[in-house]
């Protein structure tokens, strides 16, 4: 199996590029042309609807889910060519937080979060690193000393964060955030976005955020994308966002329905 390798290119190159990408489920046209860059050390919020692709994207990324057609290009490899090996290679750099945290009910805090070091690094790593690595990536998630509870004893906000303090002990080069504050109250909203802002400056991480909220999008990123219509219809700052004439856009960003959309047939 090939080595895992960390990206010699400078902060700011590109690191992603999703290029001229189709994705069709049967006859469900997810993708006609998805175009989009990331850069490495940034931010990058992708936003848009429920059901135009979000979390698709990102699981082409990591080969869950195959182009029709188009590139997916990481630190110049394309993604969509790679066999089995190759992308386990790049799954140890691209680490996937996914919505519902997806803890294991069974097992402690501790052993969630030392899951993935057990299966990906179980002969290099001693028990002693493990533990270790496990107290610094909760540490990092503001939950101290509660290795020994089990998901059941924690809230909401508690679950997503063991799921991010288990996808940082991976030290992964690339994070993806599905829909992280999905669920969650405004408390804990804020403060799942202020941990994302927090570990991408402090450890210098390259981070997709998909999320449907607003608040999220402009609080954490450092750059924005909107997906509409099967590719990309706006990407760009914040400030460029704020003031886009786009209809899609104005809508998305204002919480406006569609001035067309016949209510009456929407309640049968």
């Amino acid at each position: 199996m090939s080595e895992q390798r960390v990206s010699a290119l400078p902060p700011g190159g590109v690191l992603i590029e999703f290029k001229d990408v189709r994705k069709a489920f049967g006859p469900k046209l997810i993708y006609d042309g998805l175009n989009l860059d990331v850069r490495k050390g940034e931010t990058l919020a992708v936003m848009g609807g429920s059901g135009v692709g979000k979390s698709v994207m990102l699981k082409m990324l990591i080969g869950l889910l195959t182009v029709d057609s188009g590139e997916i290009v990481f630190d110049g490899e394309d993604v969509a060519q790679m066999k089995d090996d190759a992308l386990q290679v790049v799954r140890r750099r691209i680490a996937y937080l996914f919505q519902g945290a997806a803890l294991f009910d069974s097992l402690s805090v501790a052993e969630n979060v030392a899951y993935g070091l057990r299966e990906q690094f179980w002969n290099t790593m001693t028990h002693e690193d493990i533990d270790a690595r496990v107290a610094r990536s909760l540490d990092l998630v503001g939950l101290p000393g509660i290795e020994a509870m089990r998901p059941s004893d924690l809230s909401g906000g508690m679950r997503k964060r063991v799921g991010l303090a288990r996808t940082l002990a991976l030290q992964p080069e690339v994070i993806l955030y599905d829909e992280p504050t999905t669920g969650l109250d405004p408390v804990n909203t804020a403060r799942i976005n202020h941990l994302i802002r927090n570990i991408q400056r402090s450890l210098q991480l390259t981070s997709i955020v998909v999320t449907h909220d607003m608040g999220t999008a402009f609080t954490v990123s450092d750059r924005l994308a909107m997906i509409a219509r099967g590719r990309i219809v706006l990407e760009g700052t914040k400030e460029q966002f704020k003031t886009a004439k786009n209809p899609i856009v104005r809508d998305f960003i204002e919480g406006h329905a569609p001035e067309t959309e016949d209510v009456a047939s929407l309640l049968g």
